[in-house]
C-alpha cells in the first residue's frame, strides 16, 4: 500500500505540474474574470456622452404628457407648436418628430415625421412612442407598477403537453442551460486532457525502457491503481477549484450583467451528479488510457489510439442542438448509459429535463461495472504487451493473448 501511495503522490504532482493541466484549471475562472472586466470595459466606453443622445421632438395638442422624458440613450424634447418642431428639425436638434392630435382619444392617431425614406417605422420607435403616450395617460391613475405591466404585460413560460395529457419535465428556460452546458463542455476538456496526459506518459515510460524499472520495484496492480487514483484526484482538484471560484465570480457578473444573470438557475443534483460524474468519467478514461499505452508503441501513436474514446465525450456537444429539442430522445437516453459519453451526455441533460432516476441510477452503475471490470481487463492488457516493443498488436492478438491469461 505504501508503494501505491508513493505512485499515486508521484503521478498527481506529475499531472497537476503538466501545463496543460494549470492552463484548464485556472482558465475558466480567469477567463470569466476577464469576460467581465471586458464587458464592464465595453460598457464603459460605448456609453454615450450627452451629445450623442438621440432626440425626438413632440408636439403634444392633446396636452396628455409632461414637457420632457428620458429613456435610455434616447430623449423626448417637448415643442408648443409643430412650426417650433420643424426648425429644430431643419437645424438637426432633433432626429424627427410626432404630433399627438387634439382628437388622439377618439382616433388613436400619431403623426410621425421624419427626414429619412422609411417605408415601416422602426419597431423600436413605435414601441417607445406608444410607452410614452401610455405612461402619461395612466400616470396619477394606476401605480408605477402597473403601468409597467400594461406597458410589458408578457413574460411568456411555455410548457409542453405530453401525448398523455400531462405536463412534460423539460425546463425550456435558457438559464437552466447554462452550468451543464458549461460543465459538460470543460468535462469534456478535461476528460481530453487527463486521457492524452496519461496515454503519453505511458507511452513515454514504454520508450525509454522506465516501466521496466519500475516493474522491478512495483506490481502491475499498484503500479496502475497509484496512476488511476492520481488522475482522479487531479480531477476532483480541477472541479474544486471551479466550484469554489464560482460565487465569487457569479456576485461579479450578477453586478455586470444585471437581470440575466437571476435567470440562470443551478438543476436539482446538479452539484452531487456533477462531482460524481466528472470523478467516475475521469476513472473510465483513465482505465482505457492503461490499456491504450499498454498496446501502443510510443507516446505518440497513443495520443492517436486515444482519440477514438475521447471523441465520445464530445458527441452530445456536436448534437447539443437536437438534444435540446428532443431530451428524452431514445437516442440521448442510450447515450447518457453508455459509458464513455454518459458523463458529459448526462450532465448536459440535466439543463433541459428531469432524468428519471432509473436512467440516472443505470448511468453510474454501468460506469462503475465499467471502470472495475476496464481496470482488470487493463491489469492484464498491461502485464501481456507492456513491456513488447515495435509493432502494436492487433485485435485479435490482444483478444486471443487475454483467453490465454
Amino acid at each position: 500500500m505504501n508503494k501505491t501511495y508513493l505512485i499515486f503522490k508521484h503521478e498527481f504532482l506529475l499531472a497537476v505540474r503538466r501545463t496543460g493541466f494549470i492552463i484548464l484549471t485556472l482558465a475558466v475562472p480567469l477567463l470569466a474574470l476577464a469576460g467581465i472586466g471586458i464587458f464592464e470595459l465595453v460598457t464603459s466606453l460605448a456609453k454615450p456622452s450627452p451629445d450623442q443622445y438621440s432626440f425626438i421632438g413632440y408636439v403634444d395638442e392633446a396636452a396628455l404628457t409632461d414637457s420632457l422624458t428620458v429613456k435610455d440613450f434616447t430623449s423626448l424634447v417637448s415643442f408648443p407648436s409643430e412650426a417650433e418642431a420643424g426648425l429644430a428639425l431643419e437645424r438637426r436638434e432633433i432626429s424627427e418628430y410626432f404630433i399627438i392630435p387634439s382628437d388622439y382619444i377618439s382616433t388613436g392617431t400619431v403623426h410621425l415625421f421624419t427626414p429619412g425614406k422609411e417605408v415601416q417605422t422602426p419597431p423600436a420607435t413605435a414601441a417607445y412612442i406608444k410607452a410614452f403616450i401610455t405612461s402619461n395617460l395612466l400616470a396619477g391613475k394606476v401605480s408605477p407598477d402597473m403601468i409597467s405591466f400594461i406597458i410589458s404585460p408578457l413574460n411568456l413560460e411555455v410548457s409542453r403537453i405530453t401525448e398523455s395529457g400531462n405536463v412534460a419535465l423539460e425546463k425550456r428556460h435558457i438559464g437552466y442551460v447554462i452550468y451543464p452546458a458549461l460543465f459538460s463542455l470543460l468535462l469534456s476538456l478535461a476528460l481530453m486532457f487527463g486521457a492524452i496526459s496519461l496515454t503519453s506518459g505511458l507511452g513515454e515510460e514504454k520508450e525509454s525502457h522506465l516501466i521496466e524499472v519500475l516493474f522491478s520495484s512495483v506490481s502491475v496492480r499498484q503500479l496502475l491503481m497509484g496512476k488511476i487514483l492520481a488522475l482522479g484526484m487531479a480531477g476532483l482538484l480541477q472541479v474544486m477549484v471551479w466550484l469554489i471560484s464560482a460565487p465569487f465570480l457569479l456576485h461579479l457578473a450578477s453586478s455586470s450583467f444585471g437581470g440575466f444573470m437571476t435567470n440562470i438557475q443551478l438543476p436539482g443534483n446538479f452539484l452531487i451528479l456533477g462531482i460524481v460524474y466528472f470523478v467516475l468519467g475521469y476513472l473510465l478514461f483513465a482505465v482505457l488510457s492503461i490499456g491504450v499505452g499498454a498496446v501502443s508503441s510510443g507516446a505518440r501513436e497513443a495520443s492517436q489510439l486515444s482519440m477514438f474514446y475521447v471523441m465520445f465525450g464530445f458527441v452530445p456537444l456536436w448534437f447539443s442542438s437536437l438534444l435540446f429539442a428532443f431530451p428524452n430522445s431514445p437516442v440521448w437516453v442510450v447515450l447518457s448509459i453508455f459509458p464513455a459519453s454518459a458523463p458529459v451526455q448526462t450532465i448536459l441533460r440535466l439543463g433541459v429535463t428531469d432524468i428519471p432516476a432509473w436512467q440516472i441510477m443505470a448511468s453510474i452503475g454501468v460506469l462503475v461495472i465499467s471502470i472495475v471490470g476496464g481496470f482488470i481487463i487493463s491489469i492484464k492488457i498491461f502485464r501481456m504487451h507492456m513491456l513488447m516493443h515495435g509493432k502494436r498488436p492487433g485485435l485479435s492478438e490482444i483478444r486471443q493473448n487475454l483467453k490465454n491469461a
